[in-house]
């Protein structure tokens, strides 16, 4: 029954319709302010027609669905329902708050957002051989600082080892779902370096890559990080900046 607020809103407009138009055939003078009413209408529910509208470009382009987890702008959440007027996220914090956890409060986002901003879908669709493969696995970073007199190619192959080592179910999982249509990413971490060396003037920043599902990221990073520090812990060549 989610359809019942839009439609009784549609049926008030018809309401108002019908009754100018039969006012303007029994009453001719007020033919002269249907232009004003009609312009009237016209502004105020333009936001409700264009995300009504909205609605039915994300059911049938498909942008996102339920439980998709998903960046409008500077908004981050999990789709839980998709309305004739709103979408209701689940707000997830930034990195920087919450880690991209669930934060608990609930976002009611207008449809018409998606007409004139860019939809980040987290949830990513990839093509195989016509058919679509909904995949949430996706690449994810560690950030490690290092001081200038540390050995950077041990500490680079040390956190390579950890990286191929902590993700590597993963990465055979999303083999095992993409079969041989890899996106670009799953080559990367099957073929490439996993990790990139940055200097700065105090430290040098270890970059290493890692394959995770959306909402395991988190856990893996730590992981990551905890197995890292406990390596370097018990060396002399290595030391955190």
């Amino acid at each position: 029954m989610r359809w019942l607020p839009a439609l009784a809103a549609f049926g008030v407009v018809l309401a108002l319709i019908a009754a100018i138009v039969l006012g303007a055939i029994y009453e001719p003078a007020v033919a002269i302010a249907i232009p004003v009413v009609a312009i009237g209408l016209a502004l105020a529910l333009q936001k409700y027609v264009a995300s009504f509208f909205a609605y039915f470009v994300i059911s049938f382009s498909r942008i996102y669905d339920l439980g998709d987890r998903i960046r409008i702008g500077n908004i981050k959440g999990d789709v839980r329902r998709v309305g004739y007027l709103y979408t209701i996220l689940e707000e997830v914090g930034e990195d920087e708050k919450l880690g991209g956890e669930l934060t608990g409060r609930l976002l009611h986002v207008p449809n018409l957002i998606i007409l004139d901003q860019p939809v980040l879908n987290y949830s990513k669709d990839y093509s195989l051989n016509c058919e679509t493969i909904t995949s949430d696995y996706m690449f994810d970073e560690v950030r490690i600082p290092i001081s200038l007199d540390s050995d950077v190619q041990q500490a680079s192959g040390l956190l390579e080892g950890i990286l191929k080592c902590q993700d590597a179910d993963f990465v055979i999982e999303a083999r095992r779902v993409f079969q041989d249509g890899y996106p670009r990413f799953l080559n990367e971490a099957i073929n490439a370096p996993r990790v990139l060396v940055y200097v700065e003037p105090q430290r040098i920043w270890l970059k290493g890559k890692f394959v995770a599902p959306l909402r395991g990221r988190n856990e893996l990073r730590s992981r990551i990080l905890m197995q890292f520090f406990g390596e370097v812990n018990h060396r002399t060549d290595i030391k955190l900046a």
